[in-house]
């Protein structure tokens, strides 16, 4: 199974008064390691709904443990990859982790549905969409690298 891997840089104003990564800053990590993803798949630049639909989709919800405190300025890297793709539903896996070693400062999940332009109700993905993830879905693969 692939993932997406990008580095980010961890900045004084990111950090709490105990001068480490301030948690409301990992969604924002999540959400330009998820842009850079779809960059990487294609999707860069003005979106266009009549030739991909699939990019119309919103938001359910996102979860994060924080398991290790990224301590004082420097780099991360976010790791994203497709935890499982349903009818109208993603999971993307996220990891935030030093540059040096594979331990986690945190993991993540961003769950985002298809949703029809103009009834905003769900909708499937198209079958070119699945085509695109499924080297990216860890529920397709049974040689998991993306914990170890």
């Amino acid at each position: 199974m692939r993932f997406h891997e990008r580095t980010h840089g961890v900045y004084f104003d990111d950090l709490d008064a105990f001068q480490i990564l301030h948690n409301a800053r990992y969604l924002l990590l999540f959400e330009h390691s998820i842009g850079s993803f779809w960059r990487h798949m294609g999707w860069g630049g003005a979106l266009n709904f009549n030739e991909n639909p699939d990019q119309y989709h919103l938001v359910r919800s996102n979860q994060i443990d924080y398991l290790r405190p990224v301590k004082g300025t420097g780099e991360v890297r976010v790791r994203v990859w497709v935890e499982a793709l349903g009818r109208t539903s993603l999971t993307f896996g996220l990891r935030v982790m030093p540059l040096d070693e594979d331990v986690d400062h945190a993991r993540g999940q961003r769950v985002i549905v298809r949703v029809d332009d103009q009834t905003k109700r769900p909708v499937p993905w198209t079958d070119e969409f699945r085509e695109m993830l499924a080297p990216y879905r860890r529920d397709l693969d049974s040689t998991d690298s993306t914990h170890e």
